[in-house]
């Protein structure tokens, strides 16, 4: 399940756009590959984040990733529910699961993401 209206980066993690705020999470495919997701460590008090450059990593049973911001934006909330229950990446990757909100610095920068299609042709979909 690749959703059209989300912009999605070549590491997996997707970014939903509603005005200047942008939500951002990990993929459906991310999490499959990922398996069992155990832990998210992201700061409470993450300021902002630039295009390309790791916010915080994603631990499953086997693996640790780094969580790479999809534009630059100035942190408006982590989704700190995670930390009692990671697997929400797991069940719902684009919903309950998602890392976190941000307010847009840079638009400019959604054009440089891959469309669903893009995305979907980057996994081989």
């Amino acid at each position: 399940m690749i959703p059209n209206e989300l912009k999605y980066t070549k590491d997996h993690e997707w970014i939903k756009v509603d005005g200047n705020t942008g939500i951002i999470g990990v993929t459906d495919y991310a999490q499959g590959e990922l398996g069992d997701v155990v832990f998210v460590d992201i700061a409470e008090d993450l300021a902002e984040i630039k295009s390309g450059e790791a916010f915080g990593t994603i631990e499953a049973v086997k693996t640790v990733s780094d969580l790479y911001a999809p534009c630059d934006g100035k942190v408006i909330e982590v989704n700190t529910s995670l930390a009692d229950d990671p697997q929400k990446i797991n069940s719902d990757p684009y919903g309950e699961g998602w890392l976190i909100k941000i307010e847009l610095t840079d638009t400019s920068q959604l054009d440089l993401l891959l469309d669903a299609e893009g995305y979907k042709a980057q996994i081989g979909e």
